[in-house]
């Protein structure tokens, strides 16, 4: 089948709602510990600074090639007891929990990236079905509420898994040393191993606690869609993308690199210019210096997402004074002001602050694109065209992988909060175009978050 659900659909209840997002948590644990840590696992494995953004360039590849597929694959999906999106959670759940527990054991820099490959590709399997998971069980009227509940278990869970490093380290004496041969810290590897079991609960909870509504009954002579092939589907898709979507795609454009260079170098950065630790020195004192560096950046991390899952809550506020494209504007602005500001910071604790600024920003780019996208859909296309969008994440990650390493060695030798000072001003410059190109249609009987 191949087609979405057309009848009415009943408002869920709190719980429900609660339900269908709660395997959310789940990938964004897993997916917060990687963004953290890769880099400083990169760093521990051999890495220089130049080759960081190429040994990133798995995750936006991967994306890039799979979302749209797994896309089409899952709006024609039907299983009689999964449904249409949950036999793709059940899928990348198993594999990316294994591989959560194997990626952190790579030997080599390469080998590490190579798993980081497929274990991007096992996340994308599960997350790009859930955000057209989302719409199709939920009515106009609640999908900005479903954003929403998934923007507060991506805070919550990017939260816990920013401090657990540090709280095994702290509370549970578990050592920041590279123990048994490893060549990762022993604090950093369990995390992993936790993120693996998290991550797999969490989806299995969604799929066993949520239902989907079932496609609709299509005539043989009708239905044309099932001969065209998915490469013509992509493309057809692409070229007669809703012109709201066109829009929103220039802005996520230009927001996301801002994110991928604070992920990038935002956490080695914090270990070798504020903490002045080396992870090679023959030093121990400077080497655990580095260590400290990371779990600190992880903590001022965990505050971002801490602050996103608080300032979710007050989006319907803002959006009703603001409106939907100002209120993303402002929420961008602070994002770069935060960014910008790590780099003139001397004193650690201060990074804080600009964390929770950037957590601010978080919120919104996770929940106010797809509220402003809403409604331009055509459902039967939900997950292709969710898959497409993201595509405008992940092209100038693509970018910034293949090109960002150059610019550090030839133009910011190699300092990493200069490029985190960078990001931020593409978040500004995102803002602006943002208040620019969108518009919005009033209508009147809609509650945005």
């Amino acid at each position: 089948m191949n087609t979405a659900y057309t009848g009415e659909k009943k408002n869920l209840n709190f719980w429900q709602i609660w339900n269908m997002c709660f395997g959310f948590f789940g990938i964004q644990f897993g997916w917060s510990l990687q963004m953290n840590n890769m880099s400083a696992i990169y760093e521990f494995l051999g890495a220089k600074p130049e080759d960081i953004p190429g040994l990133w360039l798995a995750a936006p590849m991967t994306g890039l090639i799979i979302q749209p597929i797994i896309g089409y694959w899952s709006d024609r999906t039907w299983h009689p007891k999964l449904g249409r999106r949950r036999p793709f959670f059940l899928i990348g759940a198993i594999l990316s929990s294994a591989l959560l527990f194997v990626m952190p054991n790579s030997p080599t820099m390469w080998m590490a990236a190579g798993m980081l490959w497929i274990l991007d590709s096992s996340i994308n399997i599960t997350m790009e079905p859930f955000r057209a998971f989302v719409a199709d069980n939920l009515n106009d009227k609640q999908r900005s509420l479903g954003f929403s509940m998934q923007s507060m278990f991506i805070g919550l869970a990017s939260f816990i898994a920013g401090y657990l490093p540090q709280v095994l380290a702290k509370w549970f004496n578990v050592s920041r040393d590279k123990l048994n041969g490893s060549k990762i810290p022993e604090n950093i590897l369990l995390s992993f191993y936790i993120g693996g079991a998290v991550f797999f609960v969490a989806v299995m909870y969604t799929i066993f606690k949520s239902k989907e509504y079932p496609p609709t009954p299509v005539k043989n002579e009708n239905n044309q869609e099932n001969k065209v092939s998915v490469l013509s589907e992509i493309f057809s898709s692409i070229k007669n993308m809703p012109v709201q979507m066109k829009r929103l795609a220039m802005v996520n454009f230009l927001t996301w690199p801002g994110l991928f260079l604070m992920w990038f170098y935002y956490t080695p950065g914090v270990a070798r210019q504020l903490f002045h630790g080396d992870d090679k020195s023959p030093i121990k004192a400077i080497q655990d210096a580095y260590t400290l560096g990371v779990e600190h950046a992880g903590a001022t991390s965990a505050i971002l997402n801490l602050v996103t899952f608080g300032f979710s809550f007050t989006l319907a506020f803002w959006v009703s004074k603001l409106g939907k494209k100002y209120t993303h504007a402002m929420c961008l602005i602070l994002g770069g002001i935060g960014l910008i500001s790590v780099y003139f910071i001397t004193n650690p604790a201060n990074l804080y602050i600009s964390m929770a600024l950037v957590g601010i920003a978080w919120a919104s780019i996770l929940s106010m694109p797809y509220s402003m996208l809403a409604g331009y859909i055509p459902e039967q296309k939900m997950g292709i065209y969710m898959g497409i969008f993201n595509f405008f994440i992940v092209l100038p990650e693509i970018i910034a992988s293949l090109f960002f390493g150059k610019i550090m060695t030839s133009y910011l030798d190699n300092n990493r909060l200069l490029a985190v000072l960078i990001g931020g001003l593409l978040l500004i410059f995102a803002s602006i175009v943002c208040i620019l190109i969108i518009k919005e249609e009033y209508q009147p009987n809609e509650k945005d978050i």
